[in-house]
């Protein structure tokens, strides 16, 4: 449940730009049950599935990442981004990546980019304002700030720090949360050096189990490449059940392994 209180799947579907869905491919996770769709701004599948949802469109959570940081350059990249999707409104904006207090207080300041998304927010045209980052110390304290709604962060078995830095502060004000990086850029589905004899490394449904087993995670994000691994993800869905005490012991364990060998990873 989002934070106003709209009730969404919780695997919500991305795409990216190493990745590649077909309109079909979204139009069956749309079918499968997954109605809330980040669209990261290319010429894809999931674009030619939003044009086409048609009366279906009250019923799926469109979520766009705005790059803009001035209220100029907002309006023309909300108007530009309703164009693309022949919509006429948006059901959630993130500032994408703010990554140090310096971008942020552009976003607030006077002729900022808060302007255009509140006063569409008070007219409708947005629900929700959120806010994408990797830093989670700031995340936390922006979460504070009683400008945001939602809190796009990644979280996954090895990068677990949000259990610490974000989710005590979104869980107290009520704030939504988003997770993506869930495989950690696949490194999750891959083997480690110090993996124990005959350890098979867990599927992306398996990764995917391990972040929503955590409740203060509203939604976890997908960006399978393809509709074989799409259905793979999805069979969750068809088979949803919490992981038990080892299987979470031993995914934890395996992104404590991942985490140690992993390059530039904060």
């Amino acid at each position: 449940m989002l934070s106003n209180r709209r009730r969404v799947c919780r695997l919500g579907l991305a795409t990216r730009g190493n990745t590649f869905l077909d309109r079909s491919s979204v139009e069956a996770a749309l079918d499968a049950g997954v109605d809330y769709l980040n669209w990261c701004g290319r010429t894809d599948g999931m674009r030619e599935a939003i044009r086409n949802l048609g009366d279906k469109r009250r019923s799926v959570v469109i979520a766009v990442q705005l790059h803009a940081r001035t209220a100029s350059a907002a309006r023309r990249e909300l108007a530009e981004i309703k164009r693309d999707l022949h919509t006429d409104y948006i059901d959630v904006v993130t500032y994408y990546y703010v990554e140090a207090f310096a971008e942020w207080s552009q976003i607030i300041a006077p002729g900022g980019a808060a302007e255009v998304l509140e006063h569409e927010r008070a007219q409708g045209t947005i629900a929700t304002i959120g806010l994408t980052t990797h830093q989670r110390p700031l995340a936390g304290q922006l979460a504070q700030s009683g400008r945001i709604d939602l809190l796009m962060v990644r979280y996954n078995a090895a990068h677990r720090g949000a259990e610490e830095e974000v989710f005590p502060v979104t869980r107290t004000l009520g704030i939504s949360v988003v997770a993506f990086t869930c495989l950690r850029w696949g490194a999750l589905l891959q083997k480690t050096p110090q993996d124990p004899r005959g350890y098979v490394p867990p599927s992306a449904a398996q990764c995917y189990r391990f972040v929503l087993a955590n409740r203060d995670v509203d939604v976890a994000l997908m960006a399978p490449d393809g509709d074989r691994e799409l259905q793979d993800n999805l069979s969750i869905l068809n088979d949803w059940h919490e992981l038990d005490q080892l299987e979470f012991a031993s995914l934890a364990a395996h992104g404590q392994r991942v985490r140690l060998h992993a390059r530039h990873f904060p």
